[in-house]
């Protein structure tokens, strides 16, 4: 009953956009800090962006640092990702997931909801 499912994900060319969405069903987005994290083949997890519970809060990895923007809708219960200038090695599944109370928003274990993920693949 408590799901997050992520949609937006694709196939786009090098400098492409993207936008991910993170709807929540079974509980209220809006009391969880959501966080966006991806894998790719081979590799472990990594945090990409956070958002706090209000979207007052948000924090980016270095690497998607001024091609990234988080942000949230809690009247539609969503989390948004916006990915600009999209790179080959930005290549992975896209996860969202939403955890309470948290303070480190980039660390994985942090999150009790996770999402299914969404397949990103960046390529000429």
């Amino acid at each position: 009953q408590l799901q997050l499912v992520e949609s937006g994900g694709g196939l786009v060319q090098p400098g492409g956009s993207l936008r991910l969405s993170c709807a929540a069903s079974g509980f209220t987005l809006g009391y969880y800090a959501i966080g966006w994290f991806r894998q790719a083949p081979g590799k472990e997890r990594e945090g990409v962006s956070c958002i706090s519970s209000s979207g007052g809060s948000t924090s980016y990895a270095d690497s998607v640092k001024g091609r990234f923007t988080i942000s949230r809708d809690n009247a539609k219960n969503t989390v948004y990702l916006q990915m600009n200038s999209l790179k080959p090695e930005d290549t992975a599944v896209y996860y969202c997931a939403a955890g309470a109370r948290i303070s480190l928003c980039m660390l994985s274990s942090n999150y009790g909801y996770w999402g299914q993920g969404t397949q990103v693949t960046v390529s000429s």
